[in-house]
């Protein structure tokens, strides 16, 4: 129980402590706007509210929305005698790049109220919860997000853009692993230099523990001890499976995936085994190049994989005070202007960068000042930016309005919301419990499906989908294409509907 002096959060207090004349239960809302006129009264009202007025002038600039809002103000304390405010800022990510930012503004602005002498401001990360973890592989569902590095073309640098991006993440204190994709070519145990160069086995859990360099985890077909391999695309394909998902990965907040060359079987395997997060693109300068980097783009853009950045690798030198371009210029630009991937990053030509992918010690480890390390710096934060976005837009994508009894979807990377009735849904499934797969038969009729179903969880499929369970227990998986498609449920009036609410 908090003393005269110092006040708790409201909502640590007892109902009967914060609302004794209030008569109603559902009164837990910290938000600003939402407080309830008879909370006003409460003693400490003026004082606990006060800070977070203060504090919901921070706007996060990934979410446009302020900290308070995002629930990221935690365990706030007040001293009245003291004049003291203590508080936690809870990211999700401890690899957020604007946390400096957010400590120094939430001190300023709390320090400006009047009766406020000292601040003490505590910095905290919970990442967020992976996504479809109950979809997936053991190894794989404490596993925050998932980032291709792709090429689609061999020797443009992609390897080393994997693994430098990998240990800037690291460095802006993410939980990091790296999984080297490529079984005929593995770049991994060159580049770095863990004191165990062996991948051990757990017997009893039959599982894989990864190696470890510098804090990162690390998996390749290079530390099993069998080199390279030599076999045909289905094996390859079964080894790379293995590798992945029996890995202890443990908790991480980024998995790097150094995708092979190519856009055949082992990727289309990859792609689909593992919900990625997101893309980043290494290209070179020549035009040719860019004809493969294409196909990339277009094989994660069918398999609703965002493309965030596109790096272009050796794309210039500088010497007697000018800039040359040796391989000519224009490949990055036009991925970017083709393709609308938001993000673009130069890296020069530099022996330093060449050799660090020979020596064992990344680039941003050996020189953490150097241009190439912050050029990698402004990768991880895009990086950081984009998967924070993705991950809010794909939570918020399909929801349930129990209010309405609609289901209420708004597409990633569209500004069309509209409402579904549930029945609608549930009549609209195309699996084969629902239609015959041979005949195309109708075998769900439409009376099956009672006006008042109401589905029991919605939950994200990857980038491109949702699993929507019913009361029958069937699992429906409704791809957003799809309901795109279907029967709107009072259309007419979507554009009045209010915004389906940030969730962090």
């Amino acid at each position: 129980m908090a003393s005269m002096n110092e006040a708790s959060d409201p909502d640590e207090l007892s109902q009967n402590e914060v609302f004794r004349n209030r008569g109603e239960a559902e009164v837990r809302l910290p938000k600003i706007q939402r407080v309830p006129d008879m909370l006003r009264n409460h003693p400490y009202f003026e004082k606990y509210y006060e800070p977070r007025m203060a504090l919901s002038q921070i706007i996060d600039p990934d979410f446009g929305t302020d900290i308070v809002s995002c629930g990221f103000v935690k365990d706030l304390q007040i001293n009245e005698a003291l004049g003291e405010v203590s508080f936690r800022l809870e990211l999700t990510t401890p690899a957020c790049p604007v946390k400096d930012m957010f400590e120094q503004k939430a001190n300023e602005v709390v320090n400006e109220l009047p009766w406020v002498k000292h601040v003490n401001v505590t910095m905290s990360a919970q990442p967020a919860k992976p996504l479809y973890a109950g979809q997936l592989p053991a190894g794989l569902q404490t596993i925050s997000n998932i980032v291709a590095v792709s090429s689609c073309k061999g020797g443009v640098g992609k390897s080393t853009v994997a693994v430098n991006l990998a240990y800037t993440l690291a460095g802006m204190g993410a939980r990091v692993g790296i999984f080297d994709a490529d079984v005929y070519g593995p770049s991994l145990p060159m580049m770095v230099s863990p004191e165990s160069r062996l991948l051990v086995m757990n017997p009893e859990k039959r599982t894989i523990i990864p190696t470890e360099y510098l804090g990162v985890k690390l998996v390749s077909f290079g530390f099993a001890g069998q080199g390279r391999a030599i076999m045909r695309g289905p094996m390859v394909s079964g080894v790379i499976d293995q590798l992945l998902t029996t890995t202890e990965w443990g908790e991480l907040d980024y998995l790097v995936v150094d995708m092979p060359p190519g856009t055949g079987d082992i990727q289309l395997t990859l792609c689909q085994v593992v919900p990625l997060t997101a893309a980043v693109i290494v290209t070179t300068p020549q035009k040719l190049a860019f004809i493969d980097v294409a196909k990339g783009v277009r094989m994660f853009s069918k398999l609703k994989v965002p493309c965030v950045a596109v790096v272009e690798n050796m794309s210039h030198f500088d010497a007697d005070g000018k800039r040359h371009y040796p391989f000519g210029k224009g490949s990055g630009s036009e991925v970017v202007k083709q393709f609308g991937i938001p993000n673009l990053f130069d890296l020069p030509i530099r022996p330093t960068l060449s050799a660090s992918g020979d020596s064992g010690v990344p680039e941003v480890v050996a020189d953490p000042l150097g241009e190439v390390s912050k050029t990698f710096q402004e990768l991880g934060i895009c990086v950081v930016q984009q998967c924070a976005k993705i991950r809010q837009q794909v939570s918020t994508a399909v929801t349930y309005d129990k209010s309405i009894k609609a289901i209420r979807v708004k597409v990633p990377d569209s500004d069309d919301e509209f409402l579904l009735h549930p029945a609608t849904v549930r009549r609209n499934d195309r699996s084969a419990q629902s239609v015959d797969e041979w005949t195309g038969e109708q075998k769900l009729q439409y009376n099956d499906v009672p006006e008042d179903i109401e589905p029991e969880e919605i939950r994200p499929m990857g980038n491109y989908a949702v699993s929507i369970t019913w009361p029958d227990g069937f699992s429906q998986i409704a791809p957003y294409d799809q309901l795109q498609t279907m029967e709107r449920l009072v259309d007419e009036f979507n554009q009045f509907l209010p915004p389906i609410p940030s969730q962090v």
